[in-house]
C-alpha cells in the first residue's frame, strides 16, 4: 500500500508542474560496472593515443629518446617533401578511380540479384566473400601471383599470342591492378544495396509498368532516386576504407612502393616513416593531414549530397 501512494503522490507532483527528480536506480551501479571495461579501452586505446599522435607531430621524436617540441617543423618538412606529395597523389588516384568502379559494379550485381534468381543466397554469399578476404595478406600474396611475370593474366594472354608485362612490376599498371583488387571487393556494398533494394515498395515499379516506362526507365526514375541515400553512406564509407588501405600495398610491392613508388600509399610512406625511418613526430603529422583530409572528403560529400540524395520527407 505505501508503494502506491508514494506513486500517486509523484504522479500529483507531476501534474501540478513541481520538479521532477529522477531517483537512481539500483541497477545503475552494475550498469557502470559494466560498461566501465569499454570505458578504459576507449580512453586507453583510442582517445589516449589520439591526444598522444597530436603532441607528438610537433616534437621530434625516434622512439628511443623523448619527445623534442619542434613546434611546425614536421608540417614544413612535409609539405616540402616530395615523396611525401607523390604518396598523396597516389592515394587519391587509387580512392578516385576505385572507389566508384566498386559502387558501380557492387550497384549492378545487387540490381541483377534483386529479380529473384534461384539460390539467391549461395550466391549473396560468394559475392560477399571477396569483402572478408580482400584486406587480408594471402588475397594480396594471390594478387602478386595473378600479375607477376608469369602469373595468370599473362598466362591467359599467352593463349592469344600477346606477352604481357610484369604487371606488378611496371610503374604505368603496378596502381591499376591494386584498383583491381580493390574493386574486386565489392561484396560489403553489394550486401548493403541489395538491403536497401529490397526496402523500394513494389507498386512504385509496377504503376511506371502501366504507364510503359521500360526497365532503364524505372532503374533511373524509381530505383536510382530511392537508392541514393544507400548510395551515399556506402561512397562515404568506402571512401575513408579507401584513404586508411595498406596491407595491399605492402604485401604486392613488398613493402617498398613499388617501381618508383607506383603504389606508395599514403599508410604506406606513413608506416615506413615511423617504424623504419624512427621518426614518429613526422609520422604522427602524416596522420593527422590524413584525418583532415578524411574529414574534408567526408564534409564535402555530406554538403554535396543536398543535390543528389533524396529522403522520403
Amino acid at each position: 500500500m505505501s508503494s502506491i501512494g508514494e506513486l500517486r503522490s509523484i504522479a500529483l507532483t507531476r501534474r501540478k508542474g513541481g520538479p521532477r527528480v529522477r531517483e537512481k536506480h539500483p541497477d545503475d551501479k552494475a550498469a557502470l560496472l559494466f560498461l566501465l571495461p569499454w570505458l578504459v579501452g576507449v580512453l586507453g586505446l583510442t582517445v589516449g593515443p589520439i591526444v598522444a599522435s597530436l603532441y607528438l607531430s610537433f616534437t621530434d621524436y625516434n622512439l628511443l629518446q623523448p619527445p623534442v617540441w619542434s613546434g611546425l617543423d614536421n608540417f614544413v618538412q612535409m609539405f616540402g617533401d616530395a615523396r611525401f606529395w607523390n604518396s598523396f597523389r597516389v592515394t587519391v588516384t587509387y580512392v578516385v578511380v576505385g572507389v566508384p568502379l566498386q559502387l558501380a559494379l557492387a550497384l549492378g550485381l545487387a540490381v541483377l540479384l534483386d529479380r529473384g534468381m534461384r539460390g539467391l543466397s549461395f550466391y549473396r554469399s560468394v559475392f560477399y566473400l571477396p569483402s572478408l578476404l580482400g584486406g587480408s595478406v594471402a588475397i594480396a600474396i594471390l594478387w602478386r601471383q595473378v600479375f607477376g611475370k608469369e602469373g595468370l593474366v599473362n598466362g591467359f594472354l599467352a593463349w592469344f599470342g600477346v606477352e604481357g608485362p610484369g604487371w606488378i612490376g611496371h610503374p604505368d599498371y603496378a596502381l591499376g591492378t591494386l584498383i583491381v583488387l580493390h574493386v574486386w571487393t565489392f561484396g560489403s556494398p553489394m550486401v548493403i544495396f541489395l538491403a536497401g533494394l529490397r526496402q523500394i515498395p513494389e507498386m512504385y515499379y509496377e504503376a511506371a509498368s502501366m504507364d510503359g516506362a521500360g526497365r532503364i526507365r524505372r532503374f533511373f526514375s524509381i530505383t536510382f532516386p530511392l537508392l541514393t541515400p544507400v548510395i551515399f553512406f556506402n561512397l562515404v564509407l568506402q571512401i575513408i576504407f579507401a584513404f586508411q588501405s595498406f596491407t595491399q600495398a605492402y604485401v604486392v610491392s613488398g613493402g617498398t612502393g613499388g617501381p618508383g613508388d607506383a603504389t606508395m600509399f599514403f599508410t604506406l610512406l606513413l608506416y615506413k616513416e615511423a617504424f623504419t625511418e624512427l621518426d614518429m613526430g613526422y609520422a604522427s603529422a602524416m596522420a593527422w593531414f590524413l584525418v583532415v583530409v578524411i574529414a574534408a572528403f567526408t564534409a564535402f560529400n555530406f554538403w554535396l549530397s543536398k543535390y543528389w540524395v533524396f529522403y522520403d520527407d
